[in-house]
Protein backbone atom coordinates (compact mmCIF):
# COMPACT_ATOMS: atom_id res chain seq x y z
CA UNK A 1 0.00 0.00 0.00
CA UNK A 2 1.00 3.11 -1.56
CA UNK A 3 1.92 5.87 1.68
CA UNK A 4 -0.52 8.35 2.79
CA UNK A 5 0.01 11.49 0.37
CA UNK A 6 -1.34 15.04 1.09
CA UNK A 7 -1.13 17.54 -1.83
CA UNK A 8 -1.77 21.42 -0.96
CA UNK A 9 -1.81 24.43 -3.16
CA UNK A 10 0.42 27.17 -1.71
CA UNK A 11 -0.91 30.38 -3.40
CA UNK A 12 2.05 32.80 -2.35
CA UNK A 13 5.04 32.58 -0.31
CA UNK A 14 2.96 33.14 2.96
CA UNK A 15 1.54 29.79 2.78
CA UNK A 16 4.78 28.10 1.90
CA UNK A 17 6.81 29.78 4.84
CA UNK A 18 2.57 28.70 7.49
CA UNK A 19 3.12 25.06 6.07
CA UNK A 20 6.85 25.22 7.27
CA UNK A 21 5.84 26.53 10.30
CA UNK A 22 2.91 24.54 10.70
CA UNK A 23 5.89 21.47 10.41
CA UNK A 24 7.91 23.23 12.66
CA UNK A 25 6.02 22.65 15.71
CA UNK A 26 5.36 19.09 14.79
CA UNK A 27 9.04 18.32 14.29
CA UNK A 28 10.96 16.52 16.91
CA UNK A 29 14.42 14.79 17.32
CA UNK A 30 15.15 12.28 14.93
CA UNK A 31 13.29 13.36 12.06
CA UNK A 32 14.10 13.96 8.84
CA UNK A 33 12.74 16.54 6.33
CA UNK A 34 13.30 15.80 2.34
CA UNK A 35 12.50 18.43 -0.08
CA UNK A 36 12.39 17.70 -3.39
CA UNK A 37 11.93 20.23 -6.73
CA UNK A 38 13.45 22.00 -9.22
CA UNK A 39 15.91 24.94 -9.18
CA UNK A 40 13.43 28.04 -7.50
CA UNK A 41 10.74 25.53 -6.34
CA UNK A 42 11.03 26.76 -3.02
CA UNK A 43 12.99 24.51 -0.96
CA UNK A 44 15.43 26.97 0.52
CA UNK A 45 12.20 29.56 1.35
CA UNK A 46 10.74 26.47 2.75
CA UNK A 47 13.61 25.17 5.45
CA UNK A 48 14.41 29.14 6.32
CA UNK A 49 10.79 29.45 7.53
CA UNK A 50 10.76 26.27 9.29
CA UNK A 51 14.25 27.28 11.03
CA UNK A 52 12.61 30.33 12.22
CA UNK A 53 9.43 29.30 13.34
CA UNK A 54 10.99 26.26 15.26
CA UNK A 55 13.34 28.86 17.01
CA UNK A 56 10.49 31.11 17.44
CA UNK A 57 13.25 34.16 15.83
CA UNK A 58 11.26 35.44 13.03
CA UNK A 59 14.96 37.53 12.47
CA UNK A 60 16.82 34.38 12.86
CA UNK A 61 19.82 34.16 9.75
CA UNK A 62 19.40 31.40 7.74
CA UNK A 63 22.28 31.56 5.19
CA UNK A 64 21.89 28.96 2.17
CA UNK A 65 23.67 25.84 2.70
CA UNK A 66 24.68 26.01 -0.65
CA UNK A 67 28.28 26.34 -0.59
CA UNK A 68 28.97 25.09 3.26
CA UNK A 69 26.52 22.12 2.26
CA UNK A 70 25.04 22.24 5.42
CA UNK A 71 24.26 24.61 8.60
CA UNK A 72 23.48 24.05 12.44
CA UNK A 73 21.34 25.36 14.67
CA UNK A 74 20.73 24.83 18.03
CA UNK A 75 16.90 24.81 18.77
CA UNK A 76 14.73 24.54 21.59
CA UNK A 77 13.79 20.51 20.86
CA UNK A 78 17.40 20.61 20.01
CA UNK A 79 19.73 20.95 16.92
CA UNK A 80 18.90 21.37 13.63
CA UNK A 81 21.17 20.73 10.63
CA UNK A 82 20.14 21.97 7.01
CA UNK A 83 21.89 20.09 4.20
CA UNK A 84 21.87 21.50 0.57
CA UNK A 85 23.50 18.46 -1.53
CA UNK A 86 22.67 19.23 -4.49
CA UNK A 87 26.92 19.67 -5.62
CA UNK A 88 27.09 16.21 -3.75
CA UNK A 89 27.82 13.89 -5.98
CA UNK A 90 26.59 10.77 -3.39
CA UNK A 91 25.93 9.39 -0.21
CA UNK A 92 30.10 8.75 0.47
CA UNK A 93 30.69 12.42 0.88
CA UNK A 94 27.95 13.12 3.86
CA UNK A 95 30.39 11.48 6.40
CA UNK A 96 32.66 13.71 6.85
CA UNK A 97 29.84 16.37 7.06
CA UNK A 98 28.41 14.91 10.27
CA UNK A 99 25.14 13.43 8.60
CA UNK A 100 25.39 10.49 11.63
CA UNK A 101 25.42 12.99 14.47
CA UNK A 102 23.17 15.43 12.19
CA UNK A 103 20.51 12.32 12.53
CA UNK A 104 19.79 12.58 16.45
CA UNK A 105 18.16 16.12 15.77
CA UNK A 106 16.11 17.54 13.02
CA UNK A 107 17.37 17.33 9.77
CA UNK A 108 16.59 19.38 6.39
CA UNK A 109 17.72 18.23 3.38
CA UNK A 110 17.19 19.49 -0.61
CA UNK A 111 18.10 17.58 -3.49
CA UNK A 112 17.88 14.48 -0.93
CA UNK A 113 18.51 12.21 -4.13
CA UNK A 114 21.81 12.62 -3.28
CA UNK A 115 21.15 10.58 0.70
CA UNK A 116 21.23 6.84 -1.78
CA UNK A 117 21.43 4.21 0.86
CA UNK A 118 21.19 6.87 3.61
CA UNK A 119 17.56 7.91 3.03
CA UNK A 120 15.98 7.84 6.09
CA UNK A 121 12.83 5.82 5.88
CA UNK A 122 10.51 7.75 7.97
CA UNK A 123 11.07 11.16 6.57
CA UNK A 124 8.85 13.37 5.72
CA UNK A 125 8.56 14.15 1.63
CA UNK A 126 8.26 17.35 0.33
CA UNK A 127 8.15 17.50 -3.37
CA UNK A 128 7.73 21.26 -4.54
CA UNK A 129 6.32 22.17 -8.21
CA UNK A 130 6.10 25.76 -9.22
CA UNK A 131 2.69 26.77 -10.93
CA UNK A 132 2.53 29.27 -13.61
CA UNK A 133 2.73 32.25 -12.66
CA UNK A 134 4.12 34.17 -9.09
CA UNK A 135 4.70 32.52 -6.51
CA UNK A 136 2.12 29.79 -6.71
CA UNK A 137 3.30 25.96 -6.06
CA UNK A 138 1.97 22.50 -5.07
CA UNK A 139 3.53 20.94 -2.82
CA UNK A 140 2.92 16.68 -2.15
CA UNK A 141 3.53 15.87 1.24
CA UNK A 142 4.00 11.79 2.33
CA UNK A 143 5.36 10.13 5.27
CA UNK A 144 5.37 10.98 8.77
CA UNK A 145 2.65 8.72 9.95
CA UNK A 146 -0.17 10.35 12.12
CA UNK A 147 1.17 13.53 11.97
CA UNK A 148 0.81 14.23 8.16
CA UNK A 149 -2.92 15.31 8.12
CA UNK A 150 -2.00 18.02 10.54
CA UNK A 151 0.25 19.39 8.30
CA UNK A 152 -2.71 20.24 5.95
CA UNK A 153 -4.31 23.89 7.16
CA UNK A 154 -7.59 25.29 7.38
CA UNK A 155 -8.70 26.76 4.56
CA UNK A 156 -8.67 30.44 6.53
CA UNK A 157 -4.83 29.25 6.75
CA UNK A 158 -4.25 29.77 2.92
Amino acid sequence: MPPETLTLRLPDLAATEALAARAAALARPGDALLLEGPLGAGKSAFCRAFLRAAAADPALEVPSPSFTLVQGYELPQGPAHHYDLYRLSGPEELEELGWEEAREGIVLVEWPDRLGWLMPEAALRIVLAPLAGGEAREARLSGWGGRLAALAAPAADL
